[in-house]
């Protein structure tokens, strides 16, 4: 599943870090955080592993 937008993707990629013991889980924030929680390791990586080129920063809530 690719990541949507570049927020998301970098929210995938600090869970992926917390997840991995890279970083504390303390650090994690908002869409990082319930990421971390729900998600596998492999599901955070197809995420983190998109191209950013052409992604919207944020995106449509529609």
């Amino acid at each position: 599943m690719p990541a949507k937008s570049k927020a998301q993707q970098k929210a995938a990629g600090a869970a992926l870090s917390a997840k991995r013991g890279d970083t504390p889980k303390s650090s994690l924030r908002g869409a990082s955080k319930s990421m971390a929680a729900s998600m596998s390791e492999k599901q955070l990586e197809d995420l983190a592993s998109t191209p950013r080129k052409g992604k919207p920063e944020h995106a449509s809530r529609d």
